[in-house]
């Protein structure tokens, strides 16, 4: 009820129907009521707390990506998402505050919510989700440094040059030769001692003098 209330406050601020906020919109906005967001909000445990609504942009973005996608097929999400973000910046404000309007009233419901949550729950039920939220947020951040880490390494093995790359690929090849060699002296010792269970059925090693099938 109170996600209908919060739609139907929308339209009515804005003295429309849903069908009149989509008149000339075109292929812009597909259904009167597309941008109305339904959040999963929080059932019965701390792990179903809800989250914060999705921004105006971010809105129009995924409404507007697979239209993109049906009409440029070959071209990449990134190509397309720059091609959202010019639609978006078009955009006259009179669409715009479609979602800007939809963005308010799903936040003051979420708002609402949490309050809602809050008020159910014991000082120890806060304190641990307390940490779970600080705990999901570190974790957060730490995969977005290992992410930039892992474009900027990335970038770095663009750079190199053939003959350098080439000393890195023989090292990884010298150590899977050596990796296959240690797990089958290992497993023979295995074989010895009666533990045949501990040995992998399906490899196969490679012949040593073969290095190039790695």
């Amino acid at each position: 009820m109170a996600l209908l209330r919060g739609v139907w406050g929308v339209l009515n601020s804005l003295g429309k129907s849903g069908a009149d906020l989509c008149a000339g919109c075109g292929s812009r906005l597909r259904s009167p009521f597309s941008f109305a967001y339904v959040p999963k909000w929080f059932s019965s445990s701390l792990s179903g707390y809800p989250k914060k609504p999705m921004t105006s942009y971010v809105r129009f973005s995924k409404e507007q990506l697979p239209l993109f996608k049906a009409q440029n097929p070959d071209a990449k999400n990134s190509e397309l998402i720059k091609k959202i973000a010019k639609l978006w910046r078009e955009l006259p404000d009179s669409e715009k505050k479609i979602y800007e309007d939809a963005y308010r009233a799903d936040w003051q419901i979420y708002k609402e919510e949490i309050n809602r949550i809050q008020e159910q729950l014991t000082p120890s039920q806060m304190v641990s989700l307390e940490k779970e939220i600080m705990q999901k947020r570190l974790k957060k951040k730490a995969l977005m440094k290992k992410r930039v880490k892992l474009k900027a390494l990335n970038e770095n093995w663009k750079n190199l040059s053939n003959s350098q790359k080439q000393v890195y690929i023989q090292l990884a090849k010298d150590d899977k030769i050596r990796y296959y060699n240690e797990m089958k002296s290992w497993e023979e010792q295995m074989m010895e001692v009666g533990r045949e269970d501990l040995i992998r059925r399906s490899i196969k090693y490679p012949a040593k003098n073969d290095p190039e099938k790695f």
